[in-house]
């Protein structure tokens, strides 16, 4: 055999991108081939109360903060940054994956570092406004094209590659469920861009907070009921023995 027959084919774009979301989705928890109640499931996409906290303190304090005293900016803006930076700080202390923490203190210090250029306490919200944006347009295209996001990280986790794609049911369920996370981005996007373009700083940090995990929880609770079904656990129990 020569070397040539032995070099693995080169990975597809969809084997690159299933990997990076279902090693994404495996880190959070989102393992369908695990079996887990969605109740767990959804608390470890959430990352308990930590992930809770992190994700909310940071512009909690800041909203609060700036609604009290807008002037001086740097105050509510460094409390935002200096919670998110303890989070990080903890997580490497007890050596637990910051990852998490690590991505919220960089997100809290661009963000800071642009309202504080710019002197608007709403640009604090603009990385974001670009999140909501991005997200969307990528679950929204994946869905039209036939390719959804969804379907692409439940086939890698499932192992199922792209199997997916030649079963009606399960394209038509994948497509579907990608719309409707696109849906969520696009209904952030609409709700708080207004807001931001009218520079109300109070209303449009309240209403990410609102719009945040009590949204985020429920979706990702059908997301993975949808894939549980679709996908059901094979029984490993043994037939009894015939006497």
């Amino acid at each position: 055999m020569t070397s040539d027959d032995q070099t693995p084919p080169p990975a597809s774009a969809s084997d690159i991108i299933g990997a990076a979301l279902g090693g994404a989705a495996r880190k959070a928890g989102l393992d369908p081939a695990e079996d887990a109640s969605t109740q767990k499931v959804v608390w470890s996409a959430m990352g308990g109360w930590r992930g809770i906290l992190e994700s909310v303190l940071p512009s909690l304090a800041f909203v609060t903060l700036f609604t009290i005293s807008p002037e001086p900016l740097i105050l509510s803006l460094g409390v935002s940054v200096g919670l998110a930076a303890v989070f990080t700080i903890v997580r490497l202390i007890q050596k637990s994956p910051p990852s998490a923490a690590l991505g919220g203190l960089i997100a809290a210090a661009a963000a800071a570092a642009l309202a504080l250029f710019t002197g608007r306490g709403a640009d604090n919200f603009v990385p974001g406004l670009i999140t909501n944006a991005v997200y969307g347009t990528a679950f929204l295209v994946s869905a039209l094209i036939g390719w959804s996001l969804i379907g692409i990280a439940a086939g890698f986790l499932m192992g199922d590659a792209t199997g997916w794609r030649s079963d009606r049911r399960k394209r038509r369920a994948f497509r579907w469920l990608a719309i409707a996370w696109a849906a969520l981005f696009f209904a952030r996007l609409a709700v708080q861009l207004p807001l931001y373009l009218t520079d109300q700083v109070t209303a449009l940090g309240t209403l990410k907070l609102v719009m945040g995990l009590p949204l985020f929880a429920p979706l990702i609770a059908v997301t993975w009921l949808v894939v549980r079904a679709l996908y059901p656990r094979a029984s490993t129990e043994e037939p009894a023995s015939q006497p």
